[in-house]
């Protein structure tokens, strides 16, 4: 079983059924798209469906507005799309999150005072798993916490990252082919010791096999680091970045455009793993949300991925 250090950066799903999930999120990927694919029922009824659960997130209806209301959860900008008549907030749910009433979302509207709104957060159980490694990669010396602790202030600094244009769709590309081997939300042991839940997907591959973009966007960070090894994270816009770490090879540079599908990197065996694999992660308003929510599965929905 391979090993992925990422969520010792950055900390702490929902499963509906895939068919109306991939339907739920090319119908709320971006206005036009919403537009046209209102006659088809995809809009509305099949978003009140959804279930909010921790790692997963939560749609909020926000009403009409002459432009796209500002909203903001545990102080960071969420992703708002829609239309003048009908807004919509898409909001990451912290891993570590109790069921019951979720913390304050923050809505400020083109004209009046800003608005707090409450959506509910259901319980999710997630599997452990229990994971071998060298000890030095589990009890750090002095120089290798202060080494982490930079990094994953820097991490979660990248990850705030927040751009107005709008992403061409919320659904992924696979970005390699492989075997996954560690799903999202497991709890962690290192070494019989419990760690963070895992905040990804592992998947593993031979070293060297390609690791291609999810989707377009802007190279935000590219970096080498204690726990991710070679890591590359993209912004696709409004809050939704992903991220691609244990690289072997890195093919590309900060602040450049990408396109979905385009090769960034190689497998790797890099940072805090056990064998080689790609750990992939998928965040919202800087938090880790289930990537399988998003990654396009069936072959009848490509055309959907970008109008």
């Amino acid at each position: 079983m391979n090993s992925s250090g990422v969520e010792a950066h950055l900390g702490p799903g929902l499963r509906p059924d895939r068919r109306r999930f991939l339907q739920m999120a090319a119908a709320i990927a971006c206005a036009p798209m919403a537009e046209r694919l209102g006659a088809a029922g995809l809009g509305a009824a099949v978003l009140r469906r959804t279930v909010a659960v921790p790692g997963g997130f939560a749609v909020v209806h926000l009403g009409p507005d002459a432009a796209a209301p500002i909203a903001h959860f545990n102080g960071d900008r969420v992703f708002v799309s829609g239309t003048p008549s009908a807004w919509l907030a898409i909001v990451g749910i912290p891993l570590d999150s109790q069921p019951g009433r979720a913390p304050p979302l923050t809505i400020q509207y083109s004209a009046g005072s800003p608005r707090v709104v409450y959506f509910t957060i259901e319980e999710k159980h997630y599997d452990a798993e229990y994971l071998t490694l060298k000890s030095d990669q589990v009890d750090l010396n002095p120089a290798d916490l202060a080494r982490c602790e930079a990094e994953r202030t820097h991490l979660q600094r990248v990850l705030r990252t927040y751009s107005d244009p709008l992403p061409a769709s919320l659904l992924l590309l696979p970005p390699c082919q492989g075997t996954r081997t560690s799903t999202f939300g497991l709890v962690r042991f290192f070494n019989g010791q419990a760690r963070g839940a895992h905040n990804g997907m592992d998947i593993a591959a031979q070293v060297g096999k390609p690791v291609m973009a999810a989707a377009s966007g802007e190279v935000i960070d590219v970096g080498d680091y204690f726990f991710s090894g070679r890591t590359v994270l993209v912004n696709h816009g409004r809050g939704f970045i992903s991220l691609y770490a244990h690289l072997s090879d890195v093919k590309v540079k900060p602040r450049r455009r990408v396109m979905a599908g385009q090769q960034m990197g190689k497998i790797g065996i890099t940072g805090r793993v056990t064998g080689p694999h790609l750990h992939f992660a998928v965040y919202l308003n800087a938090v880790a949300v289930d990537p399988a929510l998003f990654l396009l599965s069936e072959p009848r929905v490509q055309p959907l991925y970008s109008l």
